[in-house]
């Protein structure tokens, strides 16, 4: 199998409120928008080497997604997500394999796993 593209796809349950928290408490940018008859359903934010799709769901349905991001600096972030109000799941914590990670909450309640990969992981080495 070769993958040329990834993404992650999340419906929401209120579109315009977990699109707000992606845009403006997260600050991911937009790759594109989608719909029908003038009507935003759909938006692709991009994630680096991959997109999340958000797109409008049935509030009846389970959102068990899990949106992994890697950042330069999980403390500045966690402090600016906390000032921002979001739901924190577990703080910030150096994991037993290694990586920076605090996990945080969309507004469905869906899992976002902010983590730093510090210089001495085995993860900023091409020595195996």
């Amino acid at each position: 199998m070769e993958v040329l593209s990834s993404r992650v796809i999340l419906r929401a349950t209120d579109f315009a409120r977990t699109r707000a928290f992606y845009e403006e408490t997260i600050g991911l940018r937009v790759y594109r928008e989608y719909g029908a008859g003038g009507r935003v359903t759909g938006v692709v934010y991009f994630l680096g080497g991959g997109f999340l799709e958000v797109t409008a769901g049935d509030p009846r349905e389970s959102n068990a997604a899990v949106l992994w991001l890697q950042v330069p600096d999980a403390v500045a972030e966690a402090e600016r997500l906390v000032a921002a109000g979001v739901t924190v799941r577990k703080p910030v914590e150096r994991m037993p394999w290694g990586l920076v990670e605090f996990w945080i909450e969309d507004p469905d309640g869906a899992e976002l796993r902010i983590v730093e990969v510090p210089d001495d992981h085995p993860l900023r080495s091409r020595v195996t």
